[in-house]
């Protein structure tokens, strides 16, 4: 549909309202605002491409979203709600003049009883072209008047994690459009093991959009979101919903992920028991071991069943032995390995200070070996005061037994 039809015929454009669904009180605490036009009484379509078009003027477009949040904000203080609204913006258009515009405009519905804590501005800050100074400027000044900020399209997008820390916004949005319901990148859990770190340096909450599955809504759970939005909760409507109309059905999904959680622990804790006493059984029958080559070797074969490479390092990081690897012929040793320093690794030195006061081993995290190329778990386990035994075990293992993957 051409622009100027869109623009000339306001009045079937119409807001439509997204929840955004809060993780502590599994009730809904916001809503995205979102406009459609309705071509006939039940045919409409997204005005997302017509936000997105750069070649239509700037006013036509400033004219819509206006049209749109005038709508979405009449509404909310005529029904006397008390959720957040989230209003998508055009960074570019708003900064033009400071944001003085947008805040005037805000402040009219200030007057009927609104309060600036409700609106969350949604912005996309990789669309936006100028100065980031100008735009951290504007952020400053919106936060400032009480109005929050959340960065959106986090994740399909080339984001710096600097940049997110420059803005400092109040939410970051994750988009999980990109993932298939039955399958997460295996790279994109490093990039949002790294958000979830930045987020709470900088203090800001993840909120998981486009969650569109019962999976992805487990993905979002497991990895530190405070809100949830997508289809699977609730498509957009042009109404607002009862709080709780969801809660019932999070209990009962986050029940579920409560209880695979709880077998994952505990098949863990397993594992790490029966590693404990088969490396204590195997330690014991070395008695007063001098040679790590060969104690690396005798580790390896008496743990064949469950492990693909072997290596002993110090309380510093450096490899004192080589590399015990497992081939199509059996067991092969690497000398090379020895003097490498693995203190660079995330987790090392805690780990090893872990080990030292807790005087047992410790299971990893899954993660992806970069020799590999494929998903695995390391179990390390101290020797003396100064060494530790480090035991990759492979995926093939881990998928075998229930609630390791």
């Amino acid at each position: 549909m051409d622009a100027l039809d869109i623009v000339m015929q306001k009045e079937k454009v119409v807001a439509h309202f997204q929840p955004i669904v809060s993780a502590d009180t599994l009730e809904i605490t916001g809503y995205e605002v979102m406009g459609r036009f309705h071509e006939t009484e039940n045919e409409s379509m997204s005005l997302r491409a017509f936000f997105q078009d750069h070649s239509i003027p700037d006013e036509y477009r400033q004219e819509v979203e206006d049209h749109i949040h005038d709508q979405a904000l009449n509404a909310y203080l005529e029904e006397g709600r008390d959720e957040v609204l989230f209003l998508n913006v055009d960074v570019n258009l708003l900064v033009q003049d400071g944001g003085e515009s947008f805040v005037e405009r805000l402040k009219e519905f200030q007057e009927k009883g609104l309060t600036f804590d409700k609106i969350v501005l949604e912005l996309k800050e990789h669309h936006f072209i100028g100065d980031q100074s100008q735009l951290k400027h504007f952020v400053q000044y919106v936060q400032s008047l009480g109005i929050k900020v959340a960065l959106d399209d986090v994740g399909k997008n080339t984001t710096n994690l600097d940049q997110i820390a420059y803005l400092m916004p109040n939410i970051i949005k994750v988009d999980l459009a990109f993932t298939e319901e039955n399958s997460i990148p295996s790279m994109f859990r490093d990039v949002l093991h790294s958000l979830s770190m930045l987020s709470r340096k900088i203090g800001a909450s993840l909120l998981f959009e486009e969650v569109n599955g019962f999976n992805q809504l487990n993905y979002a759970w497991r990895n530190g979101a405070r809100y949830f939005q997508g289809d699977y909760l609730r498509k957009p409507k042009n109404a607002f919903s009862d709080k709780q109309m969801l809660t019932e059905v999070l209990r009962k999904d986050f029940h579920h992920f409560i209880t695979l959680e709880r077998k994952k622990m505990e098949a863990q804790i397993e594992l790490m028991t029966s590693m404990n006493k088969r490396l204590s059984a195997i330690l014991k029958k070395e008695g007063q071991w001098t040679d790590v080559d060969a104690l690396t070797m005798n580790i390896a074969h008496a743990l064949e069943d469950i492990s693909f490479r072997v290596y002993i390092c110090d309380h510093e990081g450096y490899q004192k032995s080589g590399n015990a690897l497992k081939e199509t012929e059996g067991w092969t040793y690497h000398p090379e390995g020895r003097n490498r320093n693995w203190s660079w690794r995330p987790y090392f030195l805690e780990n090893i200070v872990r080990m030292n006061f807790e005087k047992r081993g410790i299971l990893s995290d899954l993660y992806s070996d970069i020799h590999q190329n494929e998903m695995i778990r390391t179990y390390s386990h101290p020797l003396t005061d100064d060494l530790y035994v480090f035991i990759d075990i492979p995926y093939e293992y881990l998928f075998e037994k229930d609630h390791l993957i």
